[in-house]
């Protein structure tokens, strides 16, 4: 995991809105940047509809929420307009951000070992600093938790 009070690590990735995506331009605006494992699965179906309803509460805080995976912009696309998804979702296909942001690593799951996306959310200040890192998150009230984290560093 990529320490708190960093920098975040500028990159550039293909983006469901046909552009391709770079970190520069959320400069001046919050970003949470939430790294999950597949499309259209279960976990990742719940985690992203819920950033998704808290969307305008988010966008109210000047903040930016992207959603990464490695699936490619063909399956966002599909994900996307299935759940009506407001909010881009980016590819990284290559792994090359997943693996900056550390979150490529040996997973476990019914006895067997393999590599996969560790489900990891970023909050990103508006200079471009990381102000708080979930790792291994637990989908459940994950998008409330975030959007509470934020409100309470903007009252601050």
């Amino acid at each position: 995991m990529i320490k708190e009070n960093t920098k975040a690590p500028i990159f550039k990735l293909p983006s469901t809105n046909k552009k391709e995506y770079s970190l520069k331009e959320s400069i001046g605006n919050y970003v949470i940047i939430y790294f999950y494992p597949k499309d259209d699965t279960p976990g990742c179906t719940i985690e992203t509809n819920d950033f998704n309803k808290l969307l305008p509460k988010f966008k109210k805080l000047n903040c930016e929420i992207l959603g990464i995976s490695k699936d490619n912009l063909k399956s966002h696309n599909k994900f996307k307009d299935k759940y009506k998804i407001k909010f881009d979702l980016l590819a990284d296909e290559e792994l090359k951000v997943l693996k900056k942001y550390k979150v490529w690593g040996k997973k476990k799951f019914m006895g067997r070992e393999f590599m996969g996306i560790i489900r990891s959310t970023y909050l990103i200040d508006k200079k471009g600093k990381i102000l708080k890192v979930w790792d291994k998150v637990k989908v459940k009230d994950h998008a409330k938790e975030v959007l509470k984290t934020l409100q309470n560093i903007i009252k601050k």
